[in-house]
């Protein structure tokens, strides 16, 4: 290349790298980074970069150590890096291809550094170039890491082929649908997969375990490659299971366990020796090794084909899961013993964000939750994914300048967990003989004088109790008061683990008949748990409120007498709870609000409860992240309380549209000016919600009268279904329904010119299926819900946007790609545009008719059913011999309909459109057809039609 640089100008930016790092002199890093703001205007900026990066020495002229000048380096990548992510090829100002010329002839440069730190920062710079243009924008780029990663002459230095295994570890990890895909006839993973597996034979143990690293990112999926290359890749595998790096058999691990999902036909003739290796590496000292090893049981519980294979082998398993729950004393040693720190404040960083539930359409099946983990509130053993996606190994966190580098075995997935999480999954694919197994260690470890052996026997029997409930009922009237005798444990972690199992034993308790019973099993479990929430420790206190949250889930409206004495303790873990455990908290409240429901609008219960939280809601600034479970936590009381929640509403409605106001702006701000960061969606999200759930709570008229005192609130909602964070769309979807459904007057006036149009563009199939995210179907589905309501209220009006819509909508429901209850929202949307516009969709019965009707078969009676099926009613009626292929299913599906008997007028609405379905068929159809018709259904379904219907 011709470009040279200017030496004064590269000691001034070698200068203010240096700068910019500085930790000791305040003053100069401050006016560095200014004057790296200002050069980045710099057309050459990046010239200078990649130059700066790839040179191993300073200029001649400038006096920095070999330390000093490591840091310019470091700081030239990182900012070549953050260039590139931002600017390659941006509509505004894109790197120019000269400028990319230079950092191409770079980046193999310092992929060859000797110094480890520079070659992982060539490889960030890499992938990123990769992610920005594509495989084909740098396909020689590939090449040269083979090349090196191969050594064919013998001449690469060891730390080159490192350098250049971890760039394409970093390529295919940030890349990897792209390597899958077919460019110019050839799909780029077909040839680098079998040069992984080779490179895997390396004697350099980093580049061993590296090749094994970026098969890995592989090895989950079904992918051409990896089905020409699997049978060479088990070699592999198989002979460097002995390898005496621990971070290759880690890998090994961890490439059994993703095959188990993808290919448990080829593993299955192994699984003895494959049952011995894992036990072995699970007893390994290497926490990251054995946890991995681990990980094997969870994957096999969840295969149907390989998990009753592992049958002749548990009893040699479980005896390892159980010695691998007990604490280490390494563990024991960072728990820092029994404490009551309740006075103590939260250190920041101990306070996570949160996210918000998402937000399911009204007529949407939800997930079922899953039970609370032993230290954390969430699911079961559940791994915490903390780590910010955007940094790459070698770069540094600001928000974790201050961490103190102490690691809380109870904050991050361990071996502990995972092999409690494996017994958990044995019991339920294997059942009572589970805790056959491990009763007699239950036996001689529950009372062990050595608190970790308690707590591990009392992790195990909580482990065991969703799959062998049935087995472990006999004993639960001895085991259940002395596990409430242990919530008084002298050691604060043996009474956390103590409310983990008690809650996992709640179904148990809580389904008890007898009040006898009752008053000697349930009520002290409930009122231990309860005390717990109060507990001098803030681990026993979060424990005792995740627990309890769990208990109000499956007691539901068993609680109702209880109320009073709940709400009371709740009131006072408010007083008392530092910032961490009230959001814990906020749960066990929304938990009971959504279960016990209109019970707390009791002034009794009502009264002591909305004080606390209006309290708390004027006490927190809007920038809190406390505001998120607050938010959340009031959208579920709200729909408790109903029209009783009125006296909060305005303030609050007023509030949530402001907060949305607000981070709107800041969002804008953020994409316009560089020097401002993007807000926590989550403000957006959880007061989304909150105003969906006043609009639902409220009586109409004041739900009306709240929308109308802001005139700006359904332009903010079309921004809101704009806006790039799926989260918000889909909170924002559902909210349209809403409206749609209780304010739709109020909504009218914007339909036509914004909230059609962006609704349109976001049931683009193609759209939908380009981002092949689960959260976007999340979105379609909402909006597929909302596009329902609109239909039912817009009525005739909304026919210049019919024929578009119902093509959305067919596309959707005929996509074997889409999720059922996206189809079944899609499918409920075109029925009730039958309502109203039966005769533009007549012509079409035939593209749709069976998908509707599958769905339909699927979906519970609800209104939103009844009234899809009365608009295809509508259609069909204009156009019945479309459906000569399906009328039998048709027949079938009204005999299926179960609730329309009901004689509100919806019901009898659809009863008379059936009725005029089966009476116009039995006069087009020939008599003796139409008996043959009705003969092809089943019994049971032609005695429904002939007892509901004139036939």
């Amino acid at each position: 290349m011709d470009w040279q640089p200017n030496q004064e100008s590269l000691k001034t930016l070698a200068v203010c790298l240096k700068d910019s790092l500085s930790a000791f002199n305040k003053a100069a890093q401050k006016q560095a980074e200014i004057m790296l703001a200002q050069a980045k205007a710099s057309p050459d900026i990046n010239n200078y970069l990649a130059y700066i990066f790839s040179s191993t020495v300073p200029p001649p002229d400038l006096a920095l150590s070999p330390e000093d000048w490591h840091l310019v380096r470091s700081s030239a990548a990182i900012m070549l890096k953050n260039n590139i992510k931002s600017d390659y090829k941006s509509s505004q100002k894109p790197i120019p291809e000269s400028s990319v010329a230079l950092i191409k002839m770079a980046v193999p440069i310092g992929i060859q550094d000797k110094n480890s730190q520079i070659r992982n920062y060539a490889g960030n710079i890499a992938t990123e170039m990769i992610r920005k243009g594509g495989v084909l924008s740098w396909p020689e780029l590939l090449e040269e890491l083979l090349k090196l990663i191969e050594n064919p002459q013998g001449q690469v230095p060891p730390e080159a082929q490192e350098g250049a295994m971890n760039a394409m570890v970093k390529i295919c990890d940030d890349n990897d649908k792209m390597l899958e895909r077919e460019h110019g006839g050839q799909r780029p993973l077909n040839i680098l997969l079998p040069k992984f597996i080779e490179a895997a034979k390396s004697p350099i143990p980093k580049v061993r375990a590296q090749a094994l690293t970026a098969i890995n990112v592989f090895t989950g999926r079904k992918s051409q490659a990896m089905l020409n290359n699997i049978d060479a890749l088990l070699q592999q595998l198989f002979s460097l299971a002995t390898d005496t790096v621990a971070d290759v058999r880690r890998e090994v691990c961890r490439a059994f366990v993703r095959l188990v999902e993808t290919r448990p036909d080829k593993l299955l003739p192994f699984l003895p020796d494959l049952v011995d290796y894992i036990l072995t590496q699970q007893k390994s000292d290497d926490e990251d090794l054995a946890c991995e090893a681990a990980e094997f049981w969870l994957a096999m519980g969840e295969q149907d084909e390989l998990c009753p294979s592992l049958q002749p082998h548990v009893q040699k398993i479980i005896p390892v899961l159980l010695e691998c729950m007990v604490y280490s004393p390494e563990d024991i040693a960072m728990l820092g013993g029994a404490s009551d720190d309740e006075d103590e404040e939260d250190k920041q960083e101990d306070i996570k964000p949160m996210f918000a539930k998402k937000n399911l359409a009204r007529g949407a099946k939800g997930e079922g939750e899953g039970s609370a983990d032993p230290n954390q509130n969430g699911n079961a053993y559940e791994k915490l994914a903390n780590m910010d996606e955007d940094l790459e190994e070698g770069e540094v966190d600001d928000d974790d300048e201050d961490d103190d580098g102490d690691e809380n075995p109870d904050e991050k997935w361990t071996l502990r967990k995972c092999s409690a999480a494996a017994l958990d999954v044995f019991a339920s694919a294997f059942g009572g003989g589970v805790f056959t197994s491990i009763l007699p260690y239950l036996q001689t470890n529950l009372k062990h004088e050595d608190w970790p052996h308690r707590e591990a026997a009392v992790l195990a029997l909580g482990a065991v109790a969703e799959g062998c409930m049935d087995v472990v009922i006999p004993h639960l009237p001895q085991l259940i008061p002395y596990l409430i005798t242990l919530l008084d444990d002298e050691e604060p972690v043996v009474r956390t683990i103590t409310c983990w199992t008690l809650a996992r034993y709640a179904p148990w308790a809580a389904n008890i008949q007898d009040p006898a019973q009752k008053q000697t099993f349930f009520l002290p479990m409930m009122g231990g748990i309860l005390q717990k929430m109060l507990d001098k420790n803030k681990k026993v206190q979060e424990a005792g409120a995740s627990a309890m949250a769990n208990l109000e889930e499956k007691a539901g409206k068993q609680l109702e007498p209880y109320c009073g004495p709940i709400i009371d303790q709740f009131v006072a873990c408010f007083q008392k709870y530092k910032d961490k455990n009230r959001w814990v908290l906020y749960d066990c409240v929304q938990t009971l609000a959504e279960h016990v429901g209109p019970v707390l609008a009791r002034p009794e219960l009502c009264n002591k409860l909305m004080p606390t939280l209006i309290n708390r809601w004027q006490t927190i600034p809007d920038q809190s992240r406390e505001m998120f479970p607050l938010l959340e936590c009031l959208s579920y009381v709200a729909m408790a309380l109903g029209d009783a929640f009125t006296p909060y509403a305005e303030p609050i409605f007023g509030r949530c549209v402001n907060i949305i106001h607000h981070t709107l702006e800041q969002s804008i701000a953020a994409v316009t000016n560089a020097g401002y960061d993007q807000p926590e969606k989550d403000f957006l999200v959880t007061s989304i919600d909150l105003l969906g759930a006043i609009i639902q709570a409220l009586d109409n008229n004041k739900a009306v009268a709240l929308v109308n005192s802001h005139p700006q609130f359904f332009e903010l909602l079309s921004c809101c279904m704009e806006d790039p964070t799926d989260e918000v769309q889909q909170s924002a979807y559902a909210l349209l329904g809403d409206c749609s459904k209780y304010v739709f007057d109020q909504l009218k006036p914007s339909l036509p010119g914004s909230v059609l149009p962006i609704l349109l563009r976001r049931l683009d199939l193609e759209n939908i299926l380009d981002e092949e995210i689960d959260s976007s179907f999340s979105v379609v589905n909402n909006a597929c819900w909302s596009a329902g309501e609109i239909a039912v209220q817009y009525k005739k009006e909304l026919a210049p946007f019919v024929q578009e819509l119902f093509q959305r909508l067919v596309e959707i429901v005929s996509n074997p790609q889409i999720p059922t209850g996206v189809t079944e929202n899609a499918a409920i949307a075109l029925g009730r545009l039958g309502l109203d516009h039966a005769e533009q969709l007549a012509s079409h019965l035939d593209k749709f008719a069976k998908e509707f009707l599958d769905s339909m078969d699927e979906i519970d009676p609800s209104e939103e059913k009844a009234t899809a099926f009365r608009g295809f009613c509508n259609v069909v009626i204009l156009n019945p011999r479309c459906l000569e292929d399906v009328v039998m299913q048709l027949f079938s599906s009204i005999a299926g309909y179960r609730d329309v008997r009901l004689r509100n007028p919806i019901k009898q609405e659809l009863h008379d459109g059936f009725q005029s379905v089966i009476t116009m068929y039995r006069q087009i159809i020939a008599p003796e057809q139409f008996n043959q018709l009705l003969g092809n259904l089943t019994a049971s379904e032609q005695e429904a039609l002939r007892s509901t219907y004139t036939i």
